[in-house]
Order: structure tokens, then sequence, then C-alpha cells
């Protein structure tokens, strides 16, 4: 099992859209200087770095961490699509857990272009040859991003099954801008109603242009560290890792047909069920979670898939608002990928930085009141699914 691995530091900047950004190595150096002040250790004591990230050069991580300091440790480059900031921290966290490493810096970055989720799919389409066969084979051919099509098709697959309203997926757009409306991390702070969600122009249905996450430049980052570590430095209570899974495709998710299991949610099963077992809890008793909602359909199939409501129960789980402050889990508080943004490497950083926060008690006006355990969810086509759930 290893030892308790523990989160002692985080970070994050401002995300900001393409164009509008600093430069990816003068944004993770920022991130992972933050981490580290928050931890209250100097960068001479990490022992290894772990750097995230998806559009780049094979040593980009060197670029972000020499700006930190240049001390002769290991610097791992870490891509896993979407899931490659969660695939850094598991990396880490093995690391630390099994005696390699008493320290360890896990950074996340990303420097992107506009339509990066579209027209830049063909740029790395070989990676997930089988998702956009797939796709073809059951929707056949539109001008929407391919993205949009395995996504909304999966929407779209789970409205047939279920008879749910295209409205239902708009509530969940206008909740994470409400959610974002509190966060001043996050790119778009504007809340939405439902009408207006639906009004935006369609994209693939049901997926409308709010319902879409925007590609985003950004870092964050995190410090974890042994037990014996944290206790020479003082540190008291530190939020933990309690369990971690990654899971990768079988062969269903390609072989039956069905979009939903194309976009990863027997992954997402799989991994929760993983994590649960390890963790020795439920889903009920999960008080906030940050999960891979790159799509209001994904957002909805992932209730179901990390066990917050019964297979065909998401709609009315929404409804009911039992995703928000108030109901039984608080989901993505930072507004999500949908509001706060999605720079592919940094996303699994940021989510992990939202939730130490919350669990410390220090996330402000978008706090939790009484968090104690916390899950996350990062997801990646191609494909990887990496799900951590944190307690203190």
């Amino acid at each position: 099992m290893g030892r308790r691995v523990n989160v002692i530091g985080v970070g994050m900047v401002p995300f900001s859209k393409p164009g509008q950004s600093e430069d990816y190595h003068v944004m993770a150096a920022k991130a992972g200087r933050l981490a580290l002040e928050d931890a209250g250790v100097p960068f001479a004591e990490v022992e290894q770095a772990y750097a995230g990230y998806v559009y780049g050069d094979s040593t980009c991580g060197q670029r972000a961490i020499y700006e930190i300091g240049m001390t002769g440790i290991p610097v791992f480059n870490v891509n896993n699509n979407c899931s490659t900031g969660s695939t850094a921290l598991m990396l880490a966290r093995q690391a630390v857990a099994g005696g390699m490493a008493e320290c360890v810096l896990v950074v996340g970055f990303e420097k992107m272009e506009r339509g990066a989720l579209g027209t830049k799919w063909d740029d790395r389409a070989s990676v997930v040859d089988h998702h956009v066969d797939l796709m073809n084979r059951v929707q056949g051919f539109t001008n929407a991003p391919p993205t949009a099509q395995m996504f909304g098709g999966a929407g779209r697959e789970y409205r047939w099954r279920h008879g749910t309203k295209r409205e239902t997926f708009a509530k969940i757009a206008s909740k994470a801008r409400d959610h974002a409306s509190r966060n001043p991390f996050a790119l778009f702070r504007e809340r939405l109603s439902v009408e207006e969600v639906m009004a935006s122009p369609e994209v693939f249905d049901p997926l409308t242009r709010f319902q879409c996450c925007p590609p985003t430049c950004g870092a964050a980052a995190a410090v974890l560290a042994s037990e014996e570590f944290a206790a020479r430095h003082g540190i008291v209570d530190p939020v933990y890792i309690a369990a971690q899974a990654m899971t990768t495709d079988r062969p269903a998710a390609f072989g039956e047909d069905s979009m939903i299991k194309m976009v990863g949610f027997d992954m997402t099963r799989e991994a929760a069920q993983k994590v649960y077992e390890a963790a020795g809890v439920g889903p009920g008793d999960v008080d906030v979670a940050e999960l891979h909602d790159c799509f209001t359909a994904n957002e909805l199939l992932t209730y179901e898939g990390l066990g917050f409501c019964g297979e065909g129960e998401a709609e009315r789980f929404i409804w009911d608002e039992d995703n928000t402050y108030g109901g039984k889990v608080v989901t993505n508080p930072s507004g999500g990928l949908l509001s706060k943004g999605h720079p592919l490497g940094a996303t699994g950083l940021a989510q992990c930085t939202e939730l130490v926060w919350q669990l410390r008690g220090t996330a402000g006006e978008r706090q939790v009141e009484g968090a104690r355990i916390a899950l996350q969810h990062n997801l990646g086509l191609g494909g990887a699914c990496v799900v951590t759930m944190y307690r203190r």
C-alpha cells in the first residue's frame, strides 16, 4: 500500500484566453513557486519534478522547472491528453508512497491556440484513431469538431435511452457559471440562465456553444511529501491522498457501437470503484468533487459513473440540484472546465488545487461547508481516466 502521501502545497495562475497569456514556462514557474511558498519548502529540498503538458516539445518540463531552480534533480515530462495533469500527479504520488522521494513538485501547464480542440485534432489523431473510426460509424460525418461529436453523440445516446430533456444539459452549464462567478481564477465568471445557454449557437445536438469548454492557457502545481517530511517542516494535519486509480479502455469502448462507452464511461466507473474500495468509503460520503466537464454531456454521464446517482437518474439529480450547494455533493465549485477553462496539461493540477483549498476551508465565497472528503475525476480520450480521493 505504501506510505501516506500529503499535498502540502498548491498554487495556480488565473486562466486566460489564447493569445492573452504569458509564455508557458513563465506561467508554470509562477504556479510552481506559489505551491512551494504555500508549502513553506525551498526548491532545494525538492527531490523530483513532474511536468505535464500536451502541446510542446519533449523537454518543456525542464524549461519550466529551470525557471524555479537548477539543482540537477530528475524532471519527468508527462503527456496523457486531457488527463495529463492527474497522470503527473499519480506518478509523483507513487514516487513518494514507494519511498523513492520525500518531497516532489508537480506542475501542469498549457499555452493553447484558438480552436485547439477542433482544427488541431489531426495533429494527434493517431492517438485516438479508434475513437474517430467509431464516431464516423455511429454518427456519420459533420462539420462539428470531433470532440464535440464524440461527447455530443454520447449525450444523444443518453437522451435516446432515457428521454432526457435538452434543457437538462443546459442546466449543468448554468450551474457551472454560477459557481465560477465566485472564483477569481475562472475564465468565464458571468452568470448564464438555462435559456441563455440554450440560445447560444448549436455545436452538435444536444450541445450548444456554452456547453463546450474553451481552449485555455494556464498553469497549476502541487507539492507532495511524506508524513516524515511534513512533520519535520511543522506541517500539521495536511490534506492527503486517500486513494487514487487510473484506468484505460477495454475492448467494449470500441466494440459495442456506444458513444457513451467510447468517451470513457466505463473507465470512470472502474476507476471510481477502485478508489472507493481502497479508501473504504462510498460515493455518498463525498462532500465536494471536481469532475471532467469538458462538455455538459460528460458531466451528466460522470454523475452516474462516479456513483453519485443511479443509471438513468442523472436528470433528476440535476433538477433536484443535488450537484450544487445544499445538495448531495457540490460538483465543480471552481466552475469546472466549462467556466474555469481547460488548459489540458494544467487541468488535473487545477482540480487538485481547488479541492485542497476546499478541504482546508480556504476557498472563500465558494467554500463547501464542512468538506472533509473530496473526489477528483480527470479524463483523457485515447484513453485514460484518473480518479483521486483527498481527505483531511
